[in-house]
C-alpha cells in the first residue's frame, strides 16, 4: 500500500459510474486514494485523472494492474469487460470492486468463479450496493431477528424516469430486476428456484418493441413468492420499494418520508429522478465497506457466488420473458469457498 496504509485503487472505466466511483474515492471514502484510471477512450481517461492529483491515465487495464501504487481494482466498466479485468486482476493477487453484472451470462460468470476458486481465498466484492442501504439493512436486521415470523412474501417496485435508445425488454431482467434478484436472496437468505414473468399490454409512454411494465415472480427453496413491478418509462421519478410480509406482520422500505412541504392549498415531496441520487449514500458505504476489508487483509460484501447466481437467475428470467412460462433456476454446486448462504 502507499503511505500511511492508504490503499491505492485503479479505476478502470470512466463513464457514468466509473466517474462517480473517481469522484467518490477522491472526496468521500477514507483510506483510499485513486492513483490510476482506464477507458479506452484516452481523452476521457486523461479527464478523469486530471481531476486527481498523482492519477495516471491508461487505456489498458493490464497496464494500470501493473502500475506502481495500485494495490486494488474497482471495474466499472462495460459487463462484457469484466472477466478479463477480473481474471488479469486474479493473476496478480488485487482485490476487486466489481460493478454489477459480475460478468453478462452465467458461463462466463463460472468461470469466474472457478478462477476464484482455484486460488482457495475471496478477492472480489461485487457491486450490489443495495445491501448497504441504510433502509434495506434495517429491513433485513429485522427480518433475521425473526420479529415478523417467517418470510411468505416480498412485493417490490421498480421504477425508472425512462430509457435511453436502445433499451431492450431483456434489458429491463439484465439491467434493472438484477438488484431485486440479489436483494431477494439477501434479505431472504434464500435461493430463488423459478422464475415466472407476465407482460401486460404496453404503457402508451414505452418506446416501440419496448414491454414495459412487467411483473417478475420469483421462487424461493424455501416456499416465500416475490413480485416485483418493473416499470422503467414510469415518467416521474425513480422509485424503489420492498414490502416484507411475514408471518406475524409486515414492513415496508422506499417510501421516501423526507421533507414534506406543505404551502399554497398543497403539500409534496420530491422524487429521485435516478439510482445516483437515490441510492448516493448506499454506494458510499458499499465502497468504503471495500475498503476498510482491502485494509485489513480480507473481502466482504456480495460473492462471486452471488454474481453468479444473479447471472443465472437473470437467464432463466429473460427465458420466462420470452416463452411466458414458469422457468427453473438451476444452479451449480456451491464451492465450498462460498459455503455461506447469501446473508
Amino acid at each position: 500500500m502507499t503511505q500511511h496504509g492508504t490503499l491505492g485503487v485503479a479505476v478502470i472505466g470512466t463513464g457514468r459510474m466509473g466517474a462517480d466511483h473517481v469522484r467518490r474515492l477522491d472526496e468521500a471514502i477514507s483510506g483510499a486514494r485513486v492513483t490510476a484510471v482506464v477507458d479506452i477512450d484516452p481523452r476521457r481517461a486523461e479527464a478523469a485523472a486530471a481531476r486527481v492529483d498523482g492519477c495516471a491515465a491508461h487505456t489498458d487495464p493490464a497496464a494500470a494492474m501493473a502500475a506502481a501504487g495500485v494495490d486494488a481494482v474497482l471495474i466499472a466498466s462495460p459487463g462484457p469487460a469484466h472477466e478479463e479485468a477480473l481474471l488479469e486482476a486474479f493473476a496478480r493477487g488485487l482485490p476487486v470492486l466489481c460493478e454489477k453484472p459480475l460478468t453478462p451470462d452465467s458461463a462466463s460468470a463460472r468461470r469466474v468463479l472457478d478462477a476464484e476458486t482455484r486460488l482457495g481465498r475471496r478477492l472480489v466484492q461485487v457491486g450490489f450496493m443495495r445491501r448497504y442501504d441504510s433502509e434495506y439493512q434495517r429491513l433485513k436486521a429485522l427480518l433475521d431477528a425473526g420479529d415478523l415470523g417467517r418470510a411468505l412474501m416480498l412485493h417490490c417496485t421498480h421504477r425508472n424516469v425512462s430509457t435511453p435508445p436502445g433499451y431492450t425488454s431483456q434489458m429491463t431482467i439484465n439491467d434493472s430486476v438484477v438488484h431485486e434478484i440479489d436483494a431477494t436472496r439477501w434479505l431472504l437468505g434464500e435461493e430463488i428456484t423459478a422464475v415466472t414473468v407476465l407482460r401486460p399490454t404496453p404503457s402508451s409512454g414505452a418506446p416501440e418493441g419496448l414491454s414495459d411494465p412487467q411483473l417478475v415472480l420469483f421462487e424461493t427453496e424455501g416456499g416465500a413468492v416475490v413480485d416485483v413491478e418493473i416499470f422503467v418509462n414510469c415518467g416521474f421519478g425513480y422509485q424503489v420499494r420492498c414490502e416484507a410480509v411475514g408471518e406475524h406482520g409486515t414492513a415496508r422500505i422506499g417510501d421516501a418520508h423526507g421533507l414534506t412541504v406543505q404551502a399554497a392549498g398543497r403539500w409534496g415531496g420530491e422524487i429521485a429522478q435516478d439510482f445516483v441520487t437515490r441510492f448516493r449514500d448506499a454506494y458510499d458505504r458499499e465502497v468504503q465497506a471495500w475498503v476498510d476489508a482491502v485494509r485489513r487483509g480480507g473481502t466482504a460484501g456480495p460473492s462471486v457466488w452471488d454474481g453468479y447466481a444473479a447471472a443465472v437467475v437473470c437467464e432463466a428470467a429473460v427465458r420466462a420473458q420470452a416463452t411466458g412460462g414458469r422457468v427453473p433456476v438451476v444452479l451449480q454446486e456451491r464451492p465450498a469457498l462460498y459455503a455461506a448462504p447469501p446473508r
